[in-house]
């Protein structure tokens, strides 16, 4: 509200020019604009106006909020957090990381997340925190807190301090630099981005044509602009992301009615001595089943590969009795919007295989065994 009361009187809406952007309720605030009532209110006494009929404002969020209703709205969607321009982080950005923080199960991180922000944006040398440096930051931060800080130079946050994307306003840390430059075997860069980009559109191209879909402009774009997602978008494989809330299910479970005297018979087990016996009681006998005992769990003999950070698996590329080099991937994890490959840490054996794709999986959880 205060930035656009500044707007306002700085003379955004003077001679017609651009005036100013605001939302109607739930969506409003948070990450979005203010809402259209509390800038109403803002600019009574002064000599400007929202020209509208408030009531019919009022009316008007009452039927969107009766329409949004089935939808899941964060609620740090809907916050004003003074923290969020120390860090920075855009609005949509926030949201976009904070679900797939909930889809990981480690958004209760997200405070530390953010706090992690600041000396990430300091130290990647102050670029616009915008999209994809917004997210160049988050995935760096959000590395430093599950995986250590500064153990993992994030592919993104990496290349930029490197300046394969361009100059940034201000000079990157040198030990980061230096991090990045180990990290991912490259040399800093100093020269013009687009001399060393490769060309995308006959990659894209034959992408396409690999995987049997149109060649179209469009199609193009996202082939190369959004990579294997894009052509899963494509084939029709990806799922709609669109989140409604799920209501929590009623516990209906009633227990029957138990009067004084039934003469209703009663299951239960009983363990003796390590043996469990099936016993019904009703009245006037007391008849016992031996239940046979359950089959004991067969354990896989070797050594675990475990997840280094909570993620979704997104592509498996070994099967099980493969041979692979220490190095080698075995899968891919997906955080983010950053692909991860957990890697062989010794020349092995695939014995087992212990997610599947789409699989969320925490940090620590067993991915594969090897011997």
């Amino acid at each position: 509200v205060s930035c656009n009361l500044a707007a306002i009187e700085g003379g955004s809406t003077k001679d017609n020019n651009l005036g100013i952007d605001l939302a109607k309720s739930p969506v409003c605030g948070g990450t979005c604009q203010p809402d259209i009532i509390s800038m109403w209110h803002a600019l009574k006494g002064k000599k400007w106006t929202i020209d509208v009929d408030i009531m019919k404002i009022v009316e008007a969020e009452k039927v969107f909020e009766e329409c949004m209703k089935d939808y899941f709205i964060p609620i740090e969607a809907k916050q004003v957090s003074p923290i969020i321009p120390l860090s920075p982080m855009p609005g949509g950005a926030l949201t976009a990381n904070t679900m797939m923080m909930r889809d990981t199960g480690t958004l209760h991180l997200y405070p530390q997340v953010i706090r992690e922000m600041t000396e990430v944006v300091k130290k990647g040398g102050f670029a616009t925190s915008v999209t994809p440096v917004s997210q160049f930051y988050f995935q760096q931060a959000y590395a430093n807190v599950t995986q250590g800080k500064w153990k993992k130079i994030t592919d993104g946050y990496g290349n930029m301090v490197l300046g394969y994307f361009g100059r940034t306003p201000s000079s990157p840390d040198p030990e980061i630099v230096k991090l990045a430059e180990e990290q991912l075997g490259k040399k800093p860069f100093s020269g013009h981005p687009l001399d060393i980009l490769e060309p995308g559109i006959p990659q894209a191209t034959k992408t396409l044509q690999e995987n049997n879909l149109e060649i179209t402009d469009e199609n193009i774009f996202i082939a190369y602009a959004c990579a294997e997602k894009g052509i899963s978008f494509l084939k029709g494989d990806m799922k709609a992301n669109i989140r409604k809330i799920t209501p929590e299910a009623e516990a209906e479970v009633k227990a029957p009615a138990q009067t004084k005297g039934t003469k209703d018979p009663g299951n239960y087990t009983v363990t003796v001595d390590g043996k469990s016996f099936n016993v019904t009681v009703a009245e006037g006998t007391g008849a016992v089943q031996t239940i046979a005992p359950t089959a004991p769990v067969i354990a896989i003999k070797g050594e675990p590969v475990v997840a280094s950070m909570p993620g979704s698996v997104t592509r498996i590329e070994v099967s099980t009795g493969d041979t692979v080099k220490a190095g080698e991937d075995i899968l891919i994890l997906e955080a983010m919007k950053m692909e991860s490959p957990v890697k062989a840490p010794k020349d092995c054996k695939i014995i087992a295989i212990e997610v599947a794709v789409g699989d969320n999986v925490k940090n620590g959880d067993t991915l594969a065994m090897i011997e």
